[in-house]
């Protein structure tokens, strides 16, 4: 009986493979970063980004099974992200896939990017109760949804301009701190204080975000007055961009009742989101779900997990990239 679902994550700029089992345990992960490819430029360039997945792929792959002590038998399929996100790192993901699948003898499964990040609180034993109000809080994405089960997703909004997660790494870009630079400036935050009142974009408007006037303000503040302290901006930025967050979290559970409130991304593993996070929803009496912090960010073992979901369902979207992959799609 085939034990494992073999999963690839090439949708940015991390190449990820891991091996799961259908109750979510992760046999093995195996995971190549590449931000001292990209450090230069602050943030992730497309095409270094796909050039270092080729190198990287095939030896991630082998191992992630050697890990397992797999071999193709062990597995169920080959569950792959065919989007959304960067065309050419998503073809080096999808193409090796569809390589090991005609030498193995094993099904691919395209996997929708976003409801890997959905089951990633699935990873671990973790479980999520539905209906959920999701906020997925990543690099790519900024969105908040009402779930009302695995396949029945309702957008309630997004961000009309950088993720937070991108205005994170921009900002940290701003005050000298390198890649990656969530978790370099969550650090920084704790040293501050958070004095200069930065601006709430769209804090008061439903359920869309945006972050760049924020990110500009950051850089206007600097330029203005740069013998402002390193720390107590970031304290300050951090504590606009929570008040963003938990503002629309906390109004969204109020218009759309449900039984948890799940934060998924990588900036979900920012210890003061969380932090947050558990105040909202302890504030509306429902359980927050979050993924372990090191499975936060982009990982195999998500679109892994993802995958299981796809065969219960009989479902197997081609492995076709999709850059622009909308939520409610499988």
């Amino acid at each position: 009986m085939s034990r494992f679902v073999l999963g690839i994550e090439t949708s940015c700029d991390d190449t990820s493979v891991a091996l799961v089992d259908r109750n979510g345990n992760v046999a093995a992960i195996e995971t190549m970063t590449q931000f001292d490819v990209h450090e230069a430029f602050g943030g992730v360039y497309p095409e270094l980004a796909s050039r270092a997945h080729l190198d990287a792929i095939l030896p991630t792959v082998q191992k992630a099974m050697q890990s397992a002590n797999a071999t193709p038998a062990d597995l169920a399929a080959i569950g792959v992200t065919r989007g959304p996100g960067l065309i050419g790192s998503l073809l080096v993901g999808l193409a090796t896939a569809d390589a090991l699948s005609l030498v193995w003898g094993v099904p691919v499964i395209g996997v929708n990017h976003l409801r890997g990040h959905l089951r990633s609180v699935g990873l671990d034993g973790g479980s999520m109760p539905l209906p959920a109000i999701v906020m997925l809080v990543s690099g790519g994405h900024t969105l908040i949804a009402r779930m009302e089960n695995e396949w029945d997703i309702s957008l309630l909004g997004s961000t009309r301009d950088d993720s937070v997660g991108e205005c994170y790494d921009k900002v940290a870009r701003t005050l000298g701190l390198g890649m990656p630079g969530g978790p370099a400036i969550d650090r920084l935050a704790r040293e501050g204080t958070p004095a200069l009142r930065l601006p709430r974009p769209m804090k008061a408007e439903g359920f869309e975000f945006s972050f760049s006037g924020l990110k500009s303000a950051v850089a206007r503040q600097m330029e203005k007055a740069p013998e402002t302290p390193v720390a107590d901006m970031a304290a300050a930025f951090v504590e606009a961009t929570i008040d963003v967050l938990s503002t629309k979290a906390d109004r969204a559970l109020s218009e759309h009742p449900a039984k948890a409130l799940t934060i998924v991304g990588g900036v979900a593993a920012s210890p003061q989101v969380r932090e947050a996070m558990q105040t909202v929803a302890q504030t509306h009496n429902v359980t927050l779900c979050l993924p372990p912090t090191k499975w936060a960010t982009d990982n195999g073992a998500m679109i892994a997990l993802a995958a299981w979901d796809y065969i219960e369902r009989d479902i197997s979207p081609a492995p076709v990239p999709k850059p622009n992959l909308p939520l409610g799609t499988p």
